[in-house]
């Protein structure tokens, strides 16, 4: 603890309980040694130890117990007065194990933090239905090595059976846990575990109450807000009694299923920040995208979407997280509550680390290193000590498992990591292979546009858009998915605009209706714009990040800048923020009508089948989550496409607000080829049951209404 704090100063007083008198007198010697008088060392079982015994007053007192044979029976506190309880490799040491965890939760202050280190074997069948661990990544054991230290620390005396670990998670809640394997002695699983009562305090509320915010800010709820006095105390009952489950968040149905069983709630309520929402991370629907994000930057141009959006303080704002980076930027505008959504947790998981970044008032050097260069040194012990509790638990243990991302002196760091870094390594392959390394830099280096395009023009456009590149590797789906994220339904609509294109059907054809004439004209409509009207080096970090593996001082996105960084810091800056692992549909089914203001859906409308219900149907879900001129930005692979028709059935007008013809540019990312705003003019049938007259008995205002 002396290498983290100030032990004598920092803890008024420290006992350090055992039941070997000779492991106690060594460790008597080592304090009167280093001089701290407030460490006492308690020879006692643990399970019998009691803190009032020895605490008189605020500190010091009886040596010894002074316990009369009638307080034996006497029933224990609920809880004690410890703030800080820890075990270090000795739960699997404890015979009888269950009345000793009950003994130390009873020693633990109402806002306590009891954390413990042990070695561990368990299966993952054995805890696949429990959503209360914090986590089951790293958790799994196989039979072999069940079996092997199972017996090996049978030998001394040591238990590594699963109920010692299993009877901790379910007496107490778990705040953050770590599943890990001490790789220097042959791979011995061990496990960090941080937990507090079961039942949850709050300075400024009940333990009901703190469900009830979290659902009421997932949701955008206004019946459930504690704020609404008298009526609180009993929020939980009506809530569960009510009929309308698109207010009812995730969060809320599993907080329920674990009360009434008697369990702990899931980790994230017992968390410091309420940012991430709760989500089964065992479902196939996330774990199919095997611990690795896509994006290790946001695509989108922050620049232009402020522009057109002009966040302020009444908006409500639901977007699709990617790296977040596009999530910190409206964050800068202030609105009220931003909703982040992303299938994949592991994006979710990069968004966390900048919030937690921010929160923990990072300095902006160590915050710069991380961020704009994508690797820092000691990244592990600034997110031991600074960030992990400004992260929820299962972000934590995915940092933890990849901290060499940051920390490998020979890798290219965090923008070379992720699905997309395929697209930046095929670049760089072809820069080698066609010799025009050297080229990258000049352009890089180039002072004004005029030597840029002298330099695309001549040295490294014939290489990256040669025919021969666009046959064997862009125009391949394996390169199209993996390295951009390109689905099919996308890539037939990038192909369907380019057989009716000019190239193709012009009165002098320069291209024929294929796959790799399509992809080639459409990179080419990318590429050759952006050189021409943005300078890379100094105004487009989109792709100086690519071309480099970082950005620069002169050139980054916004919220990586000195000034994001002090406003972004501050207390509460990110209070509003709402972190959703699901897919659009069911998040916005669950959100409150009539309560958002603004969704920014990128390009995923362009996954749906053409001609499906999926499209109409998150249309419409939309429209009910929107207030009454409520807006949605989208971008699309189409100059025209084809859901924005379906956009205007259903109670929409679309405008298209940026339109890339060739040799335009839509943005400094130029990726798309269209980008639209869809205000909603109308509701649709049928009105929302009972909210008229709710909303109108809560005094909330006529906007909510259908």
């Amino acid at each position: 603890m002396s290498q983290f704090l100030n032990v004598p100063e920092f803890f008024s007083t420290v006992y350090l309980v055992d039941f070997s008198p000779s492991l106690c007198e060594v460790a008597r010697k080592r304090f009167a040694r280093l001089g701290w008088s407030n460490v006492r060392v308690i020879c006692e079982d643990a399970k019998k130890f009691r803190l009032e015994d020895y605490e008189n007053g605020h500190s010091g007192g009886r040596s010894t117990p002074t316990r009369s044979a009638s307080s034996y029976f006497e029933p224990r506190p609920d809880h004690g007065g410890a703030d800080l309880v820890t075990m270090s490799y000795s739960l699997s040491m404890i015979p009888d194990y269950h009345s000793a965890i009950d003994s130390l939760q009873s020693l633990l202050s109402p806002h306590g933090v009891m954390g413990v280190v042990d070695f561990y074997v368990q299966s993952k069948v054995d805890v696949s239905f429990r959503n209360y661990t914090g986590g089951l990544v790293g958790r799994h054991v196989n039979f072999l090595g069940r079996t092997f230290w199972r017996s090996w620390f049978d030998l001394d005396r040591v238990s590594l059976e699963p109920g010692r670990r299993d009877y901790l998670e379910y007496r107490m809640g778990t705040i953050l846990t770590a599943n890990l394997r001490n790789t220097a002695l042959g791979a011995i699983p061990y496990y960090i575990w941080l937990g507090c009562h079961k039942k949850p305090f709050s300075s400024s509320s009940l333990p009901h109450e703190i469900i009830e915010r979290i659902d009421a800010l997932a949701t955008e709820s206004p019946y459930l807000l504690p704020a609404n006095g008298a009526r609180s105390k009993d929020a939980l009952t009506r809530a569960v009694e009510r009929t309308a489950p698109e207010i009812r968040s995730k969060a809320f149905d599993a907080a329920v299923g674990n009360l009434s069983a008697n369990l702990p709630l899931p980790a994230f309520f017992y968390q410091n920040h309420h940012w991430r929402i709760y989500y089964d991370d065992q479902l196939e629907k996330h774990t199919q995208f095997n611990d690795e994000y896509i994006y290790a930057f946001t695509w989108e141009d922050s620049r232009v979407d402020a522009d057109l959006l002009k966040l302020g303080p009444d908006d409500v704002v639901l977007a699709i997280t990617s790296a977040g980076d596009n999530i910190l930027s409206y964050a800068m505008q202030s609105p009220a509550r931003i909703h982040a959504i992303d299938l994949n947790p592991s994006q979710n998981h990069l968004l966390e680390l900048k919030v937690a970044a921010f929160t923990a008032q990072l300095p902006y050097e160590d915050f710069w290193r991380i961020f704009g260069e994508g690797k820092h040194p000691d990244f592990r012990s600034l997110l031991l000590s600074k960030l992990s509790p400004h992260l929820s638990s299962r972000a934590f243990q995915y940092w933890l498992d990849n901290v060499t991302i940051f920390t490998n002196p020979n890798g290219r760091g965090l923008y070379d990591t992720g699905g997309s870094k395929h697209a930046i390594r095929v670049f760089r392959w072809i820069s080698r292979i066609f010799a025009c390394r050297r080229a990258v830099t000049e352009l890089l280096e180039s002072k004004a546009l005029d030597e840029q395009r002298r330099i695309w023009h001549t040295k490294i456009r014939p290489a990256l858009l040669s025919p021969l590149v666009s046959n064997i590797v862009v125009s391949s789906e394996a390169f199209l998915w993996a390295a951009l994220g390109v689905p099919k339904n996308q890539l037939a609509m990038i192909e369907a605009d380019h057989a009716t294109s000019k190239a193709v059907t012009g009165p002098s054809p320069t291209a024929k209706p294929t796959r790799a004439h399509a992809i080639w004209h459409y990179m080419v409509n990318t590429l050759d714009p952006v050189i021409e009207t943005t300078h890379i080096a100094t105004d487009n970090p989109y792709y100086l990040v690519c071309l480099t593996g970082a950005f620069s001082p002169q050139c980054h996105p916004d919220y990586l800048s000195r000034e994001a960084h002090a406003r972004l810091s501050r207390p509460g800056a990110l209070d509003g923020l709402r972190i959703h692992t699901d897919e659009i549909d069911e998040v916005i089914a669950r959100i409150s009508p009539g309560t958002l203001t603004v969704a920014i859906v990128m390009d995923s409308m362009d996954w749906f089948d053409r001609g499906g219900t999926a499209a109409p149907r998150q249309i419409s879900k939309l429209n009910r989550a929107l207030r009454m001129g409520g807006r949605v930005l989208l971008r699309s692979s189409a100059r025209e496409p084809w859901y924005i028709r379906e956009f205007e059935a259903h109670g929409f007008v679309g405008k298209q607000v940026g339109d890339r013809e060739p040799g335009r540019c839509i943005d400094r990312v130029n990726m798309y080829a269209s980008c639209w705003v869809c205000t909603k003019v109308e509701n649709l049938p049928p009105p929302t049951p009972g909210l008229e007259v709710e909303v109108g008995h809560q005094g909330i205002g006529e906007d909510l209404r259908l």
